[in-house]
C-alpha cells in the first residue's frame, strides 16, 4: 500500500484481556454503524502483511505481501444486543499470519473488520423448548459466549448446559462470568473441565478429554440434561478430534448432524 492508497482498516481495539499469555478476548469498535447479526455468528477480522507481529511469532516463509490484507474468521463472543463493539476470544498461533499481528494490537491500534456477519451456527433451528447442551474446547467457547449473553436474559425455560475443557483451569476464558451466571440461572449449568490435572493440582472441577466425560454421563449428571434428541440439541465448537469423537457417541442415541439445509439435532463449527 504505497501513501496514495487509502487505508484497508475501518475499525479500531477498544479493549483487550489477557486470559493467558496465548489467549486474549479483543473488543472492536468500527468506524461505521455496527452490523446486526445473530449469535453464533462469525465476522472476519484482517491486517496488512506489513503489519507488526509479536517476537514470539514463527518466521513466515514465504513472506505476505505488505499491501494485501491477511483476513480469517473469527465467532463473535459479545451479545447480538450489544451495538457498541464486537468481542473475539482469540488464541495466538505462532506459526498462523493474522493473529501475531492481531496480539501485537494495543488500544486503538487499528483493523480490518469485514462489512458482513456470517454462518448458521445458531439457535434458530432448535425448537423453542428444547435443551441446548454447548460443547466446546478452547476458544470454541466463543460463539456459546454471543448466544448466553443475549438470551440467558429472557430464556427461563429452555436449559442450558455449557461444557468446556482446557488444558489448565488458567485457560478456561470466561469462567468467572459463566460461574455467575450459574449462580444466578437455575436453567444454566456451567461444567469447566481441565485435561492436564497434574499440573493444576488446586482445580476442583472434572478432569479428562471432553469425549470420555460425554460418554460417562457428565452431562446427564451434572447438567440434569437427558441426551435424547427429542428433549435436546447439541453443539459442538473446537478440537476436531473432540467434534469427531463426540458425534460418534451421539449416532447410536439418535441424534443426526445438521447438514446445509437440513436440520439436526447436532449442530457444528468447523473453524479450526
Amino acid at each position: 500500500m504505497t501513501q496514495s492508497e487509502p487505508s484497508p482498516y475501518n475499525a479500531s481495539v477498544s479493549g483487550r484481556e489477557e486470559v493467558t499469555a496465548q489467549l486474549h478476548i479483543i473488543r472492536v469498535v468500527p468506524d461505521a454503524p455496527l452490523f446486526a447479526f445473530k449469535p453464533g455468528q462469525f465476522a472476519v477480522l484482517g491486517m496488512l502483511g506489513s503489519a507488526p507481529r509479536v517476537p514470539e511469532a514463527e518466521p513466515e516463509e514465504p513472506t505476505p505481501e505488505p499491501a494485501k490484507l491477511i483476513r480469517r474468521a473469527y465467532s463473535i463472543a459479545s451479545a447480538s444486543v450489544e451495538r457498541q463493539y464486537l468481542e473475539f476470544y482469540i488464541t495466538l498461533v505462532t506459526s498462523g499470519q493474522l493473529t501475531p499481528r492481531l496480539f501485537a494490537l494495543n488500544y486503538g491500534g487499528r483493523l480490518f473488520l469485514g462489512p458482513k456477519p456470517s454462518g448458521v451456527f445458531t439457535l434458530d433451528r432448535v425448537a423453542p423448548g428444547k435443551a441446548v447442551v454447548l460443547i466446546g474446547t478452547g476458544t470454541g467457547l466463543a460463539p456459546y459466549m454471543s448466544m448466553l449473553r443475549t438470551l440467558l436474559v429472557a430464556e427461563t425455560d429452555r436449559r442450558f448446559v455449557v461444557l468446556h475443557g482446557a488444558r489448565q483451569s488458567w485457560d478456561l476464558g470466561y469462567r468467572g462470568e459463566l460461574e455467575s451466571l450459574a449462580r444466578i440461572r437455575p436453567n444454566f449449568v456451567y461444567i469447566p473441565t481441565i485435561t492436564r490435572p497434574d499440573q493444576d493440582p488446586h482445580f476442583r472441577g472434572q478432569s479428562g478429554r471432553i469425549q470420555s466425560l460425554v460418554e460417562e454421563g457428565i452431562i446427564q449428571k451434572h447438567g440434569g440434561v437427558e441426551l435424547d434428541p427429542a428433549k435436546t440439541e447439541v453443539f459442538l465448537c473446537g478440537n476436531p478430534d473432540m467434534i469427531v469423537a463426540v458425534k460418534a457417541l451421539l449416532a447410536p442415541k439418535g441424534f443426526t448432524p445438521s447438514q446445509g439445509k437440513t436440520p439436526g439435532t447436532i449442530h457444528v463449527e468447523e473453524y479450526w
